[in-house]
């Protein structure tokens, strides 16, 4: 079963900005969401994927991805959508061993700065940024799918 683990942090700052290798415009919704599984469609790009993530439990949970047409995906996105869809710039930056994913959050989450780095293990050492801030890993408030239906602005 694949396995996502990663790690998240608000972020201060913008001196990461020196070490940004790529960035991507990232639009995504939410199809379902339960105690279970959410089940996410996300367009970067000119690609589409449907994501069903599993239930956290600590910094893993279990992640299944699949590319889709990006006609479907903004389709899906229109018609299917429980909440309006996340709009945000993820920057690829690199730090030690590692590449960091950092979210600049548009529209009702404006101001949100959030970076994650993905581990091959929950123990993985890595090095942490200066920018990362406070570890948000474990509140559900800064999970996408929560400020999809609770934006940010409005906290």
């Amino acid at each position: 079963m694949p396995t996502e683990i990663e790690r998240k942090f608000l972020v201060h700052g913008d001196s990461w900005r020196d070490a940004v290798e790529s960035e991507t415009r990232i639009m995504q919704g939410y199809l379902a969401n339960n105690q279970n599984a959410t089940v996410r469609v996300r367009v970067a790009g000119e690609q589409a994927w449907l994501t069903i993530k599993g239930m956290m439990r600590g910094p893993s949970r279990s992640e299944y991805e699949y590319a889709i047409p990006s006609e479907d995906a903004v389709t899906m996105l229109d018609e299917l959508a429980v909440s309006a869809p996340i709009d945000k710039v993820r920057y690829r930056v690199r730090w030690g061993a590692h590449v960091w994913d950092l979210d600049v959050f548009a529209g009702e989450n404006q101001g949100l700065v959030m970076a994650e780095v993905e581990l091959a293990s929950e123990d993985e050492p890595f090095e942490m940024p200066d920018w990362a801030g406070r570890e948000v890993t474990g509140d559900g408030r800064y999970y996408n799918v929560n400020l999809a239906r609770h934006p940010y602005r409005h906290w």
